[in-house]
């Protein structure tokens, strides 16, 4: 079943990001660390990016959301991951996973699945072949990228939803998010945003934000994606390539407010 989120509800919940500045803690990769960050920064979040196992339970009672990003996996990382997945977890605090590169390895995807099964995440957000290896460990992935569309994961994702009891949420050309039985979709973006490296992991981060801040995971994972998609085409129609569009990504999420979105 497809349903709408008002314009309303989207601007309240950027409105609360803003005033209240949750506190994210990330655990993720090198090379989207510094992006995810600002990109908090920008929305008006506070991240903190720590990965040490013996300061997660402590720094997961501080955060108002945990994301959890496998992109550059090592066994020390893992550990600190379940960690904090399970301490967020006791605390009820929102947690959203990131299976980067689930599909291209089975070591991914099995690290993937044992942080679903210990620590419960409310939001899994990944590309189309991300999600459905998830579900079908016969779909294989190009490294860290999609070689499915979201279209074509929108079933996977659905059934992954009421297997886990997790919003799932599905980035692409049309961005699909789904508890199983409502699903809601964001169209906007640009095709340009596939050319800067993380930008899923900064759309996570982004999802962490929200979670933080909106009881309804539906509504969080909706909220942020529809942010992402707006600051990213607006930052398009003027950028002269990948590098001054990351740049102008930026700008746009940090002039962007409740009356514009």
């Amino acid at each position: 079943m497809k349903t709408t989120i008002s314009q309303q509800a989207l601007a309240e919940a950027l409105g609360k990001v803003r005033s209240t500045s949750p506190l994210v803690h990330n655990i993720t990769n090198y090379v989207a660390m510094n992006n995810s960050a600002n990109a908090l920064l920008s929305i008006g979040a506070s991240p903190v990016m720590a990965h040490w196992t013996e300061e997660m339970e402590a720094m997961t009672a501080i955060a108002g959301a945990l994301v959890i990003n496998i992109g550059t996996l090592d066994g020390e990382w893992i550990e600190g991951m379940l960690a904090a997945g399970r301490a967020a977890a006791l605390r009820s605090t929102p947690i959203v996973l990131d299976p980067v590169g689930a599909g291209a390895t089975p070591q991914r995807t099995a690290t993937a699945l044992r942080i679903i099964e210990e620590c419960k995440p409310t939001i899994i957000r990944g590309n189309g072949s991300e999600i459905m290896a998830l579900v079908n460990a016969d779909i294989r992935s190009k490294g860290v990228d999609s070689s499915q569309s979201s279209h074509d994961a929108l079933s996977a994702a659905q059934t992954l939803a009421r297997k886990t009891g997790a919003v799932v949420v599905i980035s692409g050309a049309t961005d699909y998010i789904t508890d199983g039985t409502t699903t809601h979709t964001v169209e906007g973006g640009s095709p340009m945003m596939t050319s800067v490296t993380g930008m899923g992991c900064t759309s996570t981060a982004l999802v962490g934000a929200f979670a933080a801040v909106c009881p309804d995971a539906l509504v969080a994972s909706t909220a942020a994606m529809a942010v992402m998609s707006l600051a990213g085409e607006r930052a398009a129609a003027y950028a002269k390539g990948n590098g001054s569009l990351q740049v102008g990504f930026l700008d746009e999420l940090y002039n962007l407010t409740p009356d514009t979105l």
